[in-house]
Order: structure tokens, then sequence, then C-alpha cells
């Protein structure tokens, strides 16, 4: 790509005692094959030898040391520092693969009127083994985001003014602030899925989303209702699920009840008391759809030979 035609990209992350991880996240951007990049880290004045890596790369990126109030706030503050039309955040324990830059930017120019692009990611454990692809949505539609977060984060490249249009993201969040950006954006402009790996999105039982399970189905259920005064029976049953047996539902998959499921009928109809009738129906039909499932792997259906 010629450089005067290469527009600035600013990548941001926020790290708060992040060393075991910050240096494969650093070196993952760092080796971008993209020519024009502008690389932010904003630290929450971390103790556990973070400091150490930033300092060695501090000819190569920019950091700051300081409290911020979440990894949000970190974000938007990094934001702000940066000068790029494209912005892009990589947690301090995930990476990019070494095209994904170029692809975004490529994407970006064959779609201007898209306010981001997205791409594959894939899950990978401690150690950077591979462990699951993680579940895209492509082609976008804005209402997928009605049911899942079908977005893969650090695979996400977006464009200045739509994140400032809407004001960035909400500080208040500390968990599916990327969630919550993505569904504001949606209200007025659209996404274009990416059909390339871009990203690996690190799985541990230390991070925030699987550490903190509760509050992580908590405030997605929030932000759920917020947006679209509806919560899906899935994300209902699967806070249930959580309460009774504290699985992450990921490491430790979700165990399924039909008592767990029953509950989700009465507290998923308190939560979407002004559509009970659209969640009856949801709740009904995975109902029988699981039935039927369970009838053709137990060999209920019978087929002509």
């Amino acid at each position: 790509m010629c450089m005067e035609q290469s527009p600035l990209v600013s990548i941001v992350t926020p790290s708060l005692n992040s060393a075991r991880y910050l240096e494969r996240a650093i070196l993952s951007v760092l080796s971008q094959d993209y020519p024009r990049i502008e690389y932010i880290v904003m630290d929450g004045a971390s103790t556990d030898g973070t400091l150490d890596i930033l300092e060695r790369y501090s000819g190569r990126l920019q950091y700051v040391s300081a409290p911020d109030a979440g990894a949000a706030d970190a974000i938007n503050m990094g934001f702000t520092r940066s000068r790029g039309p494209i912005l892009a955040w990589l947690n301090a324990d995930d990476e990019y693969r070494p095209t994904a830059v170029s692809s975004a930017v490529r994407k970006l120019a064959e779609h201007p009127e898209a306010a981001g692009v997205y791409g594959e990611g894939m899950w990978v454990d401690d150690h950077g083994r591979n462990i699951g692809r993680y579940p895209l949505m492509s082609p976008y539609q804005p209402r997928m985001l009605e049911k899942e977060c079908g977005i893969c984060q650090p695979a996400t490249f977006l464009r200045r003014e739509a994140v400032e249009s809407v004001g960035g993201l909400d500080p208040a969040l500390q968990f599916s602030f990327d969630y919550d950006l993505w569904i504001r954006i949606s209200r007025h402009d659209r996404f274009v899925a990416i059909p390339e790996h871009m990203a690996l999105s690190r799985m541990h039982r230390s991070s925030k989303t699987l550490g903190r399970r509760r509050m992580m189905f908590q405030e997605n259920i929030a932000i759920l209702l917020g947006h679209y005064g509806y919560v899906p029976v899935n994300w209902v049953y699967g806070y249930l699920s959580f309460l009774r047996d504290g699985r992450d539902q990921y490491f430790e998959p979700l165990q399924h009840s039909a008592v767990v499921y029953l509950g989700s009928l009465i507290v998923g109809t308190f939560y979407n008391h002004r559509h009970p009738w659209r969640y009856w129906r949801e709740w009904t039909s995975r109902l029988c759809g699981a039935f039927l499932a369970r009838r053709r792997v137990s060999g209920g259906w019978r087929t002509k030979r």
C-alpha cells in the first residue's frame, strides 16, 4: 500500500498489571505489515513489571501510566490523545494477526459508507494454543446485536467520526463496553464483515469476562434492556445457570437443567414485562427445538431406508 494513500491507524491498548501477556500484544502491533500505525498504551499505574516492558519499546510506541476509571476510560483517553482517522483497541492479553491492519484499511476503503469493519477471531489459551473460533456473525445485520455480540472486538476497526458521534465508550461499563458501542453505532451506521482471520482473543480464568462472570451477566442484561427493552432467553437461561452452579460456561460448559429452564420463564417474564408475549414465544420455540433435537438423537425419528 502506497504511503501517500495510507491513512494513519491509531491503536490503543489499555493495561493494568498485564506484564504476563503485554509484550505479545505489543509485538503483534509493531510487526504489522501496514506502514502507518500510531500505537498508544494506556497503563493504569501497574506494579508488576509492565513499565519495564513499556520502556523497552518506548521508541516505537507512546505510553502513559496513571490511575484510570477502568478499561473503557483508558481507551477513551487514548483515543483523545491519538490522531488517526481509523481507531482500534487491542487488549493487553490479545494479539493481531500480521495483516490485520492492512486488511481493515483496505476494506474500509472499499466501503466508505461503513462506520467500521470486523474480521474473524480465534480464541486461544494462556499459551497461545487455539481453543475455538469466535462465534462471528456474518454478513453483518443490525438486528443480530439484539441477541448476541457477534462482532469480535480485537478484530474490529472503526472510523473516528463514528466513535465520536456516539460519545465514545461508556466509562461506567466494565465488561461489555464494546458490545454497547457496537449497538450505539449500529443505530445510525453499519459495519462490514471481513472473511479473514485477524485477531487472537485470549481466554483465561483470570480475565474479567470469566473471572467476574456474575457481574458480566448483569451488565449485559442491563445493556440489552437499556437499548432494546428486551432480554433474549439465552441470556436469562445462561445467567440462571451460572447462579445455580457457578460454571463459567466456557472452560466449564453450561449444564442444562429443565428446572432452570422453567425458572427462566418466570425470571425472563419479569425482565421482559413490556414484551411478555414475545418472550413466551421465544421460550416455547427454544423448548420445542430442544425437544425435537433430543428425539432425533435418541432415535425417536424413523426414516425410510
